[in-house]
């Protein structure tokens, strides 16, 4: 017997937030019982081929309707279809039909209070807390995310070398875009709360929703909304050293110091000044305005702008991230 389909709209959209790289999330309530959700999860809605023109569209409208918040950037990120991984059947009206979610990268220059119930812009840190690395190499990866796996892996040997490269075990280089296959990694080996309740839910289930099991390993969300996040989070990461998106997040104005910083909240490294500084010049993206920031706490920064006049012309390149650790 077929079964039909609704397609699910998610959105992850980025902002600064107090120097952190945040992400706008919903506290969905849930259509049979009218409660709040005890996790956050991302703004998302079903398409309705009938009164909706495109996925583009229609996400904005959602957007909007939930968390009062206009979109800029907006790009496709991919579409995920694990059975049990799919939204909840009470938060999109599925009935009994199978949910494939559709998910979107948004980039936002400021982080403004939507104003709108039950959303809240949340650091990428709360869900993913072994990615952060600006101040070195996570305590948490070496005292509970290594052994843990150390644990699965012992009876799965195969999958040892993989838990290596991903986590950057065993004197294995730390690589910031592999995001959700460390994600997934976590899930397989039911250490993502996630997991479990999935597993519950594919056989016919209606689990409550999870805790985290420690703050090492993050934070859960609602659906398959952590795994759409950090899909999002490897794709900026990635898009910052071949594209100028960087620059999306920033204001019309702003110090190298500024841009820097949110390079760095954005891909979870530290990064050279100075290199950062000679790769910025060679670009040619920024242009002095001849003009100085009073209000950086010491020394007046020169203030900057982003020529975004030259995308008309050429395709322009991203930002290489000249690590400290180099």
């Amino acid at each position: 017997m077929s079964r039909s389909v609704v397609i699910g709209l998610s959105a992850v959209i980025v902002a600064l937030r107090d120097g952190e790289a945040s992400v706008l999330t919903v506290r969905p309530k849930d259509a049979r019982t009218d409660r709040t959700s005890t996790l956050e999860g991302l703004p998302f809605g079903p398409f309705d081929p009938d009164d909706q023109r495109t996925f583009d569209l229609a996400m904005r409208d959602y957007v909007t309707r939930q968390t009062r918040f206009e979109l800029g950037y907006v790009e496709q990120l991919y579409t995920f279809g694990d059975k049990g991984r799919d939204a909840p059947l009470a938060d999109v009206g599925a009935g009994g039909a199978r949910v494939i979610s559709v998910g979107y990268l948004a980039l936002a220059p400021t982080a403004v209070d939507t104003q709108a119930p039950d959303t809240a812009w949340s650091s990428w840190s709360r869900f993913f807390p072994w990615e952060d690395w600006r101040d070195g190499r996570p305590d948490l990866i070496d005292r509970a995310i290594a052994p843990a796996l150390k644990k699965w892996t012992a009876r799965f040997p195969a999958r040892g070398s993989r838990a290596g490269l991903l986590f950057a075990l065993d004197g294995a280089r730390w690589n910031e875009e592999r995001v959700l296959e460390r994600y997934e990694l976590l899930y397989e080996a039911g250490l993502a709360p996630e997991a479990a309740r999935d597993r519950d839910r594919a056989q016919g289930g209606e689990p409550i929703e999870p805790r985290a099991l420690s703050p090492a390993f993050g934070e859960p969300m609602i659906s398959d909304h952590r795994r759409i996040l950090a899909t999002g989070l490897g794709r900026l990461r990635g898009k910052l050293k071949y594209r100028p998106v960087i620059f999306e997040l920033m204001g019309e104005e702003f110090t190298l110091s500024s841009l820097q910083r949110a390079v760095e909240a954005v891909s979870g490294v530290a990064l050279h000044k100075q290199n950062f500084r000679r790769v910025v010049e060679r670009t040619d993206l920024v242009e002095g305005l001849g003009r100085m920031d009073a209000d950086t706490g010491g020394r007046p920064a020169e203030l900057f702008r982003f020529r975004r006049e030259i995308l008309e012309g050429r395709p322009a390149s991203g930002l290489s991230l000249s690590l400290l650790r180099d």
